[in-house]
């Protein structure tokens, strides 16, 4: 599997990094830490530059109108909302770093793919060990890569 080390930085970097989380992220305890407070409204827009759609963000993160109600009352993401965009984006890096290219791996993470029984990598990843299932098979890929 490829280094941990730079996937932590592509979600950092991804999350809007220091300006839009207000904290360095160097581990994974750092980026928990992050979780457990609530990001701001405003990581929504970072993600979405890279190539997460609005429909996506409803459905995978946060609904909508959800989202219209927290801005007009200035609330940040709940702990479990920002859990899954990290979990969302850490496929993406991962994908990414696999694949060794962004548009590649946005593509495949919106694939059909038959080993996921016909679903989408981002439809899989929507629950921790949907996450995981996804995680093996780039895994595998990165394998087949390095053979």
């Amino acid at each position: 599997m490829p280094a941990a080390q730079p996937v932590l930085e592509s979600v950092f970097r991804k999350l809007g990094g220091r300006a839009t989380l207000g904290a360095e992220v160097r581990s994974e305890a750092d980026l928990a830490r992050l979780v457990h407070r609530r990001f701001a409204l405003k990581v929504l827009a970072s993600v979405k530059r890279f190539g997460f759609t609005d429909r996506e963000i409803e459905q995978f993160v946060i609904p909508a109108r959800t989202q219209r109600h927290r801005r007009a009352k200035r609330e940040r993401l709940t702990v479990e909302e920002s859990d899954r965009l990290v979990r969302l984006t850490r496929l993406q890096a991962l994908a990414e770093d696999v694949l060794g290219d962004a548009d590649k791996a946005n593509r495949w993470l919106r694939e059909k793919l038959s080993i996921l029984d016909g679903k989408r990598p981002l439809e899989v990843g929507e629950t921790e060990s949907g996450a995981r299932v996804v995680e093996q098979i780039l895994a595998k890929i990165d394998w087949g890569a390095a053979a």
